[in-house]
């Protein structure tokens, strides 16, 4: 396996040839620091992001035997509003489908996109996440550089949320479309509930997956562009333990400006 490294600031960046390469040490690296931390402290409290960019990442997770899944206390980091977690396209189904129906998961944590009170959730997600600090947070990066739905019109790196309502624009609409995930753009819903920067970036530790050509434009303005909210990922790059991992495809336009 070809694996290139550089470093952005504090952000880690490692290439690899293909999608699955990525995943699978990406799974390897972050399935050694599950086992890192179930050893020191016992349980570990982990964020999962849900998008099609992590399924080689979730794929390579869910084989490894030495993860102790019943030591894993998990939340999301967002969910439409309006859908119930059990909508075939809600992004609790999507963890349930690639995760925890293969696993022995005992302590997930939905967001209730369909609760009554919309605002009394957020607030009763954000004391869950409150209870303890979270440790490692798996992610993507959106099309136009959002982390969760934290778009670039509502971003704020001082949020004093950490759980909020959001209305999401149209590229990350569409992106919903275009990863299949809705079949047209009138399906995907407006609104979400999503955990803020703040809630992600204080996670001991980040690990980002994001690979296809269609992501190349949002990992050049992560790493080019001024760390700034109207590009939310570049906060990565003020982490003091984030990876980056992308393929051959994502890596296209960065490697062209050779940064």
């Amino acid at each position: 396996m070809q694996i290139k490294s550089k470093q952005v600031d504090n952000l880690q960046v490692k290439e690899y040839e293909t999608r699955k390469e990525m995943g699978i040490d990406a799974a390897r690296m972050a399935s050694l620091k599950i086992q890192e931390l179930q050893k020191a402290q016992g349980y570990v409290r982990v964020i999962f992001a849900s998008a099609p960019s992590q399924n080689e990442f979730l794929e390579g997770l869910i084989k490894d035997p030495k993860i102790d899944w019943s030591r894993l206390e998990i939340f999301h980091m967002d969910e439409y509003i309006g859908l119930p977690t059990e909508h075939p396209q809600s992004f609790a189904t999507f963890l349930r489908e690639k995760l925890f129906d293969k696993a022995e998961v005992s302590n997930f944590h939905y967001i209730k996109g369909d609760a009554e009170d919309i605002e009394q959730e957020c607030r009763r997600y954000a004391d869950l996440l409150k209870e303890k600090p979270i440790d490692i947070v798996f992610m993507g990066i959106g099309e136009n550089t959002h982390i969760a739905f934290n778009e670039p019109h509502i971003a704020d790196f001082d949020d004093p949320l950490l759980v909020k309502i959001v209305d999401l624009d149209e590229k990350s609409r569409q992106q919903q479309v275009n990863d299949g995930c809705f079949l047209t753009f009138g399906e995907v819903p407006s609104h979400a509930v999503t955990l803020t920067i703040p809630a992600l970036i204080s996670a001991r530790y980040l690990y980002c997956m994001v690979p296809g050509a269609t992501k190349q434009e949002a990992v050049y303005k992560t790493l080019k562009e001024p760390i700034n909210s109207k590009f939310p990922s570049t906060i990565l790059r003020q982490h003091k333990n984030a990876i980056l991992y992308l393929d051959k495809e994502s890596a296209k336009t960065v490697k062209k400006c050779d940064i």
